[in-house]
C-alpha cells in the first residue's frame, strides 16, 4: 500500500511539466545535463552542486548524501523516483528526510507565480486521492492550502503540505514547486515526529539555506 501512495510525487510532477503554459516560439534554448559532471560537492554540512548551479547546508544531527538513504524506500518512496533527486538531507535518528531534484525546462514552457500555484495545488489533489486510495477516508488528513514561499535566488516558489498519522507516527509531508531559469525545482520533505526533538525547525534552516546560483553570478 505505501508504495502506491508514493507515486503522487513523481507521477503528479511529471503530468505538471508538460501541462504548464506554452509559448508559440521557443522562450529558451534547449537545455542538456552532462551527465559526466559530478552532482555535487559535500564539505562538513554543506552540500554545493556543480551539475546544477545550487547550495544547501544541514543542521546539527542531520546528514547529506547524494545518495538516497534506504530507509526511504521503507516510508513509501519509489526507487526510480529517489535516483532522479541530486541530494539528499536526513535525520537518521527520526528519518525525517528532505530531496531536491533539478530539471531542466522545455523549450517553450512559460513560467509565473499563478502556473506554479496552481501546479502546486494539482499536486495537492492527486496526493490526497492516492492517500485515500490506500488509507480510506477515515484516517485524519490535512491538507493545507497553497502558498507562494521564497527560496533564495529563486522568482518563482509554491508550497503545499498534509499531515496525517500512520502507525502511530504524525507524518509532514510537503511539496515545494519553484523555477528558476532555466530549471524547475522540486523539494520534498517529510517530518516524522519525535517527542523531543525539534525537525519542523531543522527542515526551515535548511529550507533557508538552499539558494541557487545563476551562472555567472558566483
Amino acid at each position: 500500500m505505501e508504495k502506491r501512495k508514493s507515486l503522487w510525487v513523481w507521477s503528479a510532477f511529471l503530468f505538471l511539466v508538460f501541462s504548464v503554459g506554452c509559448a508559440v516560439a521557443p522562450v529558451r534554448d534547449e537545455i542538456k545535463v552532462d551527465l559526466r559532471v559530478p552532482v555535487g560537492k559535500i564539505e562538513g554540512n554543506q552540500f554545493n552542486g556543480m551539475r546544477f548551479p545550487f547550495k544547501v547546508s544541514a543542521p546539527p544531527n542531520w546528514q547529506i548524501s547524494t545518495e538516497y538513504p534506504k530507509f526511504m524506500l521503507k516510508l513509501g518512496f519509489e526507487k526510480e523516483g529517489l535516483e532522479e533527486s541530486e541530494v539528499f538531507l536526513f535525520n537518521p535518528d527520526t528519518q525525517s528526510n528532505l530531496q531536491i531534484d533539478f530539471t531542466p525546462a522545455g523549450r517553450y514552457s512559460k513560467f509565473d507565480q499563478e502556473t506554479i500555484d496552481w501546479a502546486t495545488t494539482i499536486a495537492g489533489t492527486s496526493f490526497k486521492s492516492e492517500f485515500e486510495k490506500d488509507y480510506g477516508v477515515k484516517i485524519p488528513f490535512k491538507i493545507s492550502p497553497t502558498e507562494t514561499y521564497s527560496l533564495k535566488g529563486v522568482p518563482f516558489a509554491a508550497r503545499r503540505y498534509t499531515t496525517y498519522t500512520i502507525k502511530g507516527v504524525n507524518r509532514e509531508h510537503g511539496w515545494i514547486y519553484a523555477f528558476a531559469e532555466p530549471y524547475q525545482i522540486f523539494i520534498i520533505y517529510m517530518r516524522m515526529e519525535k517527542e523531543g526533538v525539534d525537525d519542523r525547525s531543522a527542515i526551515k534552516a535548511i529550507l533557508d539555506s538552499f539558494e541557487y546560483i545563476p551562472q555567472g553570478s558566483k
